[in-house]
């Protein structure tokens, strides 16, 4: 006698447990430890680097605290040109970034709140703190 396929219950039954298992597997951060992971996607020394990503018309993260020099790299994951430019004092400015394309940076050696945005889209917003 074949084995038969689930109906009704029991296949609502096997996908809820499916998609349980999937989330439990998703969330996990694979460490062994709590806590510190947004510390360290946030945070970079002058020599490690740090990474912003350009996608759907926003900088992930828009918020991003780095060491005084530290360079931080822009990836445009978009279909469109951007920049990632201080919006006061011309501290850093990446210039064009053509999609699928990146720039490197150096921040400020000063510590401080920079406010930046992308000059072709300036409703593109972030901050870099420099400490």
């Amino acid at each position: 006698m074949p084995f038969p396929f689930p109906t009704g219950a029991a296949r609502l039954a096997a996908a809820a447990c499916a998609l349980a298992l999937t989330a439990l597997v998703g969330c996990s951060d694979g460490g062994g430890g709590g806590g510190g992971a947004t510390e360290s996607a946030t945070r970079s020394s002058a020599s490690g680097g740090t990474q912003v990503t350009i996608k759907d018309f926003t900088f992930e993260p828009a918020s991003l605290t780095v060491s005084p020099g530290a360079k931080v790299t822009v990836v445009n994951k978009d279909s469109t040109t951007h920049t990632l430019t201080a919006s006061k004092g011309g501290s850093f400015d990446t210039g064009d970034i053509a999609p699928g394309k990146s720039a490197t940076f150096t921040a400020p050696s000063t510590a401080g709140d920079f406010p930046y945005a992308c000059t072709i889209h300036p409703f593109m917003k972030g901050t870099l703190t420099v400490e």
